[in-house]
């Protein structure tokens, strides 16, 4: 079997991961980037929350280095292998076309995160650490970044409701993404962990001064903890490798 998809993994993972050394820091849109502007939208998570890039780019690394040395012609891994180069290829160039055009972002982001979904329900069980979880990171918190990125188009254009209308669409839309997906793969912990985080972050970025915003992102956050614990003594999530 050609080895084609872990060289190409491999390769783009390394473009993605290194993308933002040639890009300005992000941490969500400005203001400005929309006809209506959007200053301190509550679906954005705080700040800091958007470190966890670094473990995602940091774990999908190791993982597809991994995949190249010890599964490089391994029919399971490659059944993930293809989504992942897709979602890869659109996220290279993401940063720096976000901080370009929003709109042009926001259906980036949607293809990215499409594939990554795809790439998380074709992973393989068994070498769950290696594959599931780190694309399960990744997919998790792009689920959250997608919805915020659609609920500051929507609001940034006026479209139905307002900031506040939007994040609630915008944690509600994430939550049933993410409650399906974690049905589908109860074992994958890392997928709703990544969602979970993004919802802490937009708890801690609202606090009391839009408390419904608050609440609705703590209630998605223990109906994902929930389902992953349930998933994981369902399925053994806690087994490094799981045939």
């Amino acid at each position: 079997m050609s080895k084609w998809k872990a060289w190409a993994t491999a390769l783009l993972t390394l473009t993605f991961a290194l993308s933002p050394f040639f890009s300005d820091p992000f941490s969500g849109f400005s203001a400005d980037q929309f006809p209506i502007p959007q200053v301190d939208p509550p679906i954005q998570p705080v700040g800091w929350a958007f470190s966890i890039w670094g473990l995602i780019y940091g774990w999908l690394v190791v993982s597809a280095v991994f995949g190249l040395w010890k599964r490089a012609s391994d029919d399971d891994w490659d059944r993930a292998r293809l989504p992942l180069i897709l979602s890869l290829a659109a996220g290279t160039p993401w940063l720096a076309i976000a901080l370009i055009s929003a709109e042009a972002a926001t259906i980036l982001i949607w293809i990215m995160l499409v594939t990554a979904l795809w790439a998380v329900l074709a992973s393989p069980r068994r070498d769950r650490w290696w594959l599931a979880a780190p694309i399960g990171l990744y997919a998790g918190w792009l689920t959250a970044a997608s919805f915020v990125s659609l609920a500051s188009f929507g609001a940034g254009y006026g479209i139905v409701t307002d900031q506040i209308g939007w994040a609630y669409i915008g944690i509600v839309g994430a939550l049933i993404v993410g409650v399906s997906i974690l049905l589908q793969r109860p074992g994958t912990v890392t997928y709703p962990a990544a969602i979970a985080w993004a919802l802490i972050g937009i708890i801690v970025a609202n606090g009391a001064s839009n408390l419904g915003i608050s609440a609705a992102a703590a209630t998605g956050v223990a109906i994902l903890a929930a389902l992953a614990v349930r998933g994981g003594l369902t399925s053994g999530a806690v087994s490094p490798d799981v045939s």
